[in-house]
């Protein structure tokens, strides 16, 4: 088992990662600075693997025989038993000279570094790990340990570095499924389609509403591999989420979108898209799962082509940044439309697995400088340098230059618009991370 150390200032969330990655509270959480004094072991799974997760006092420059300077000591030796670290630091606060310090320390260490921006939620957050490029430790992982943003990247990135793939049991490897969670509101097939894709009565069926109350994981086998298929329970509006049941559900229901690799939404064709189905694709947007839609009871729909035609509309009204969505229509009750919708979604997750080379990113970029140059701000011109893609899982591109981080919105979604057709990248979100410093990778002289 291998062992993944979680080092950092005091403060910062380790002790909440800790707690978050093991699955329940462990360690002490408060805002009081310096709580965690001992290293916390315990057996967890990260991105289906097993590993030993030590959590650690906090990193602080100090005298060796002050008790600051023991915890230090003691987060040394986490490092040294260590096969991974998880390097955190506090994407609100910004980064510190203690931060820089030990980023400094940490790239001369022997085992892998993670850079894990933690407390950044929202899109302010996403901006704000970006500060984090200046360690030099690679591309920041944002998540929030407060409420679970960002942990489905964090899973896949640990599991890359600890170059293993899931296991079953002791010693025996097994094939690394496609994660694939199946939302939606109740009542709108979920569960009748899961049996129709397992060819079994897996799942309890009926018309009743709110059936399923659990999240429920299947793997099976498609032409292409294996696939670990989640049915979870229908996510209602807040406002009718009351019981403690029902809450516990929507709760399981999320945390299978956060670890899915692929979602499949499941609407109701005869009822249409509502506002809560926007809700959960926003949700996948925001969490960069690729999305297929399934378009179930097609086969009850009396006009058709004003049917697809209101759910078109609706989807390029609301998904401006998924552009391209599949929609399969399907009838999950007597299996038509199934062949289509297992091809879609490994289409999505090709997409959202794919890589652009630099050379070939950074010539589209200059094509696109040239058609539109970038806009003045406070009477200064915006200069885009040059763009790298630092991951896939979703496609992410870095954009750095001078003030690049006052590129206004539309530029950014002119951006974004024109690298998914140039690069036909339909359906998928795309994040655009923007950087205004020079490259962090440059060597110096």
């Amino acid at each position: 088992m291998q062992t993944v150390a979680i080092l950092g200032r005091p403060n910062v969330g380790k002790s909440s990662l800790f707690n978050r990655l093991a699955g329940r509270k462990i360690a002490l959480v408060d805002d009081t600075p310096g709580v965690t004094r001992d290293r916390k072991e315990v057996e967890a799974e990260i991105g289906g693997v097993p590993v030993r997760l030590i959590d650690t006092a906090g990193l602080e420059e100090a005298a060796p025989d002050t008790l600051p300077g023991r915890m230090t000591a003691s987060s040394e030796a986490a490092l040294r038993q260590a096969d991974l670290v998880l390097f955190v630091i506090d994407a609100r606060a910004g980064l510190t000279a203690a931060d820089r310090a030990f980023g400094q320390w940490l790239r001369k260490a022997p085992v892998p570094v993670l850079l894990v921006a933690n407390k950044a939620e929202g899109r302010n957050g996403l901006q704000a790990a970006m500060e984090a490029y200046e360690l030099g430790l690679g591309d920041p992982i944002a998540v929030s340990a407060e409420h679970g943003d960002g942990f489905g990247n964090l899973h896949d990135e640990v599991r890359d570095l600890l170059h293993a793939e899931p296991r079953r049991g002791k010693g025996e490897a097994r094939e690394r499924p496609l994660r694939l969670a199946i939302l939606g509101r109740p009542n709108a097939g979920k569960s009748t389609l899961m049996n129709a894709l397992l060819g079994e009565e897996r799942m309890i069926t009926g018309p009743e509403p709110g059936l399923t109350r659990d999240a429920i994981s299947v793997e099976f086998r498609d032409e292409e591999g294996l696939i670990r298929l989640v049915d979870t329970a229908g996510l209602r509006k807040k406002a009718r989420i009351e019981k403690l049941l029902e809450k516990m559900s929507t709760e399981a229901s999320i945390a299978a979108l956060k670890e899915a690799e692929v979602v499949i939404l499941v609407v109701d064709a005869i009822q249409g898209m509502d506002e809560q189905d926007l809700r959960i694709g926003r949700l996948a947007e925001r969490e960069g799962r690729a999305l297929v839609i399934a378009f179930n009871k097609w086969d009850a729909v009396e006009d058709r082509t004003a049917t697809r035609r209101k759910l078109d509309d609706t989807l390029m009204a609301s998904f401006a940044q998924m552009k391209g969505i599949t929609v399969v229509p399907i009838s999950a009750a007597n299996g038509r439309g199934l062949d289509r919708l297992m091809p879609a979604v490994r289409a999505a997750y090709g997409l959202w697995n794919r890589r652009v080379p630099t050379g070939e990113l950074n010539r589209w970029f200059e094509v696109m400088k040239e058609r539109h140059q970038p806009p003045l701000v406070e009477g200064k011109r915006i200069k885009l340098r040059y763009a790298t893609m630092p991951k896939a899982r979703p496609p992410t591109i870095a954009v750095f230059g001078t003030r690049a981080e006052q590129l206004p919105e539309d530029y950014r979604r002119y951006l974004v618009n024109s690298f998914r057709e140039q690069f036909e990248m339909p359906g998928v979100p795309i994040r655009l991370h923007l950087r205004g410093t020079d490259n962090p990778y440059a060597e110096e002289e």
